[in-house]
């Protein structure tokens, strides 16, 4: 899942990234409103993190600017504890959440996965497909009785297909989950852990749809 991470202090943002990567997100770090503009309009994030005060403007104008387009992105504010003004306008704006600095990487990855949830009409937290019930908080899941542990990779490409079970995914839109712009591309890294899911969920769990990339059996056990 692909997060947006705008923010120009330099020690939050390596923070911000090291701990969404953690969690199993592929986080993206702009520092400026303009930077900002230019990612969002590629889109492809499942949610923006914005700092408001940024070094070429407010990240509320940013903000202003998403709706305004009807970009409905799910948005996490982050704002300084005693600026209760800001994140009154956030709301208003359109925000979905906020945080004051500082705060709970925990916290941060908690908000996140609340919003995305709700942003994709889903009431409960837990993903389930055929037998698996996979927790996004704990990366971990069930299936068939036996408890399963999944690395923050294996989770990213699940999620993908977890949130789309009825669709193909290419390797490269898998791969779009794994890495952030910055980030080389291993080779065969989606077919490594397109292996290591089948080993944990069962070879017949995930498809491979020859010369159109991999889905998730109807039919798994």
């Amino acid at each position: 899942m692909r997060i947006l991470i705008v923010e120009d202090d330099a020690m939050l943002a390596d923070g911000l990234s090291v701990g969404l990567r953690l969690s199993g997100f592929t986080p993206e770090l702009v520092t400026t409103c303009a930077d900002a503009d230019e990612a969002l309009a590629q889109g492809g994030f499942a949610a923006v993190v914005l700092d408001i005060m940024l070094p070429d403007g407010s990240g509320l104008d940013v903000l202003s600017r998403m709706r305004g387009k009807d970009d409905r992105t799910p948005i996490l504010l982050l704002t300084a504890l005693d600026q209760v003004r800001d994140r009154i306008a956030g709301l208003d704006l359109g925000a979905d959440d906020y945080l004051g600095k500082p705060f709970d990487l925990d916290e941060v990855t908690a908000r996140l996965r609340s919003i995305v949830r709700r942003a994709e009409g889903r009431a409960q937290a837990d993903l389930q497909w055929n037998g698996l019930s996979v927790d996004p908080a704990r990366m971990n899941g069930r299936h068939n009785d036996r408890d399963i542990e999944f690395s923050p990779r294996e989770f990213a490409i699940l999620r993908a297909l977890l949130e789309r079970p009825g669709a193909i995914l290419s390797r490269s839109a898998l791969e779009d989950r794994l890495y952030g712009w910055q980030d080389g591309v291993e080779s065969n890294a989606v077919e490594v852990h397109i292996h290591k899911l089948r080993a944990k969920l069962g070879a017949d769990f995930i498809q491979t749809i020859r010369g159109a990339g991999y889905k998730l059996a109807k039919d798994a056990s």
